[in-house]
């Protein structure tokens, strides 16, 4: 049997895994599928149609999976969908979709959401994200794996966020921002490439050294973006880690940072 609390109020529609736990005064609806090992922490409201996982830890006062801060939105079926072993700290709100976009919010797996996240409509997350204490995604926001956003970092609607970035303290972004770079809050400017983050993820210094001569070429050679992504091609042929910086350049959906 499911761990609920006598005062927490599940909906009989919902769907609870054997061992899920929910904490005392929380509100589950109807249409909320959570899987094996997550736990549910205190006054935690989860509507709407929101799928989650299995082993995450979502703790007190978080509202997951609510309708849209959309004024468009006009009560259509969209989602929110959360996959396996992420870390929801306390005070987060994560919104469900709306049909301009896919209609669905999305979170991979394995990511530590820090207390007073949003995250809003239409965003979706990879996986082994760090997102700091009130970092804020405004809606249709894309963020790559290993992605680390620091304290509030806000992101504006329809960036991209590219894998192994690091986005400092404070910063305002406002264009996307390709993989491996460092921003820093100075006018959101790019400051070289995450190379301790890297070094933690087994990247080699051959692949390091490969990242940061494609940086080089990207911001300090004068080149256009065309001849600069030009040039990273051509060195992805022989460096393969690059080959991300390429295609989010060929698919990001706003201008980069530069």
């Amino acid at each position: 049997m499911s761990h609920i609390h006598p005062t927490a109020i599940v909906d009989p529609a919902a769907q609870l895994a054997d061992d899920v736990e929910i904490g005392p005064w929380s509100m589950i609806g109807p249409r909320v599928t959570i899987g094996a090992g997550s736990r549910i922490g205190p006054h935690v409201i989860i509507n709407g149609r929101t799928t989650i996982g299995s082993g995450n830890q979502i703790f007190q006062f978080n509202s997951i999976g609510e309708v849209p801060q959309d004024k468009k939105y006009d009560g259509e079926d969209t989602e929110l969908v959360i996959g396996d072993n992420n870390t929801i700290r306390e005070f987060c709100t994560l919104n469900r979709g709306t049909i301009q976009d896919g209609g669905v919010t999305r979170i991979g797996n394995d990511n530590w959401i820090m207390a007073y996240v949003h995250i809003a409509h239409d965003c979706h997350l990879g996986d082994h994200i760090i997102m700091g204490n009130n970092a804020s995604l405004a809606g249709h926001v894309t963020i790559g794996d290993w992605a680390i956003l620091s304290g509030f970092a806000q992101i504006h609607q329809f960036c991209d966020i590219g894998a192994h970035s690091f986005i400092s303290f404070s910063s305002l972004v406002n264009r996307s921002v390709p993989p491996y770079v460092t921003v820093s809050p100075d006018k959101s400017r790019p400051r070289g490439i995450n190379s301790e983050g890297l070094r933690r993820r087994g990247y080699t210094p051959e692949q390091i050294q490969n990242v940061r001569r494609a940086y080089r070429i990207l911001y300090r050679s004068g080149y256009t973006l065309e001849k600069a992504r030009n040039e990273i091609e051509s060195m992805a042929a022989n460096a393969e880690e690059l080959q991300m910086m390429v295609d989010f350049i060929d698919q990001a959906d706003r201008s980069i940072i530069r």
